[in-house]
């Protein structure tokens, strides 16, 4: 740099030691996130599984119709 005052280190301009504490930093982020994001997609699998019983889907569509004409009938 043209003041002088260029900093030794990587291409991203962090020391070694600055480095391994984004690194540090980084990781246990991503893994408290991934972490979280399993628990959720497990309980939302509990709430609603995401493929169909045995019945298969066509099983929801009588509930599906029923909730359908309830609302119906109570908007008009």
């Amino acid at each position: 740099m043209a003041n002088g005052s260029q900093r030794q280190g990587s291409l991203s301009g962090l020391t070694d030691d600055e480095a391994r504490e984004f690194h540090d930093i980084f990781m246990r982020s991503f893994i408290i996130f991934t972490v979280v994001a399993i628990i959720a997609h497990i309980l939302v699998w509990i709430w609603r599984p995401w493929l169909p019983s045995e019945g298969g889907y066509s099983s929801i569509e009588g509930a599906v119709k029923t909730v359908a004409a309830q609302a119906v009938t109570l908007f008009s």
